[in-house]
């Protein structure tokens, strides 16, 4: 099984065209770039319309107009994961959207205790601490989605957040893929989208 994974488009999704051949695309968050209905929209239009079998978003924390929403209209192939999961030929997928009410108030810690240990594919839109989380001489991950990650060790997981840390790792058997495409100028890097595959 192959994955495409995409982040933090900021409104630019429609530049993206013929993208790689895959069999689920997952957009990790950030799709918007103020968090209106109408970016929020325009985005589901064209991610609903791509030609693929399956398709997996969450929220990052500039899309701030999912808060609480509840989606109902959607393809039933495209997925949108918020504190939620599906299970898709086997694999257990889980999204844990980014919002800043969330972390103001904590429940953020409690939404990451609560990822079920047989996920296989973590989504998230924050990175773990100390993975492809660093800039400007910081570590922006959270401590508390590395312990978590540590103790049920997925396959995959898979965030944005972090413009200038994109790229792929692998760590004690789990591979880690941050793939925001948008860079400090504001301008969009197809090449910065990953291609992951399960065997």
């Amino acid at each position: 099984m192959t994955f495409l994974h995409l982040s933090d488009t900021h409104n630019l999704h429609r530049q993206l065209t013929n993208l790689p051949d895959a069999d689920i695309i997952i957009h990790s968050g950030d799709f918007t770039m103020v968090g209106t209905e109408q970016e929020a929209v325009d985005f589901l239009n064209w991610f609903c319309d791509l030609p693929y079998r399956h398709k997996i978003f969450i929220a990052g924390n500039h899309d701030e107009c999912l808060y609480g929403a509840t989606l109902s209209g959607l393809d039933e192939n495209c997925h949108y994961l918020c504190h939620s999961g599906i299970c898709i030929e086997g694999l257990n997928f889980y999204g844990v959207p980014m919002f800043v009410g969330d972390a103001v108030n904590g429940r953020d810690k409690r939404f990451i205790q609560a990822i079920p240990m047989d996920t296989d594919v973590l989504i998230t839109h924050q990175p773990p601490h100390g993975i492809l989380d660093y800039d400007e001489n910081y570590h922006y991950g959270s401590n508390d989605l590395w312990q978590k990650i540590n103790s049920i060790k997925p396959k995959f997981h898979l965030f944005g957040h972090i413009h200038t840390n994109y790229g792929i790792k692998t760590c004690n058997g789990i591979t880690f893929s941050n793939a925001s495409m948008m860079d400090e100028g504001c301008l969009l890097h197809k090449e910065r989208m990953n291609v992951l595959n399960f065997k």
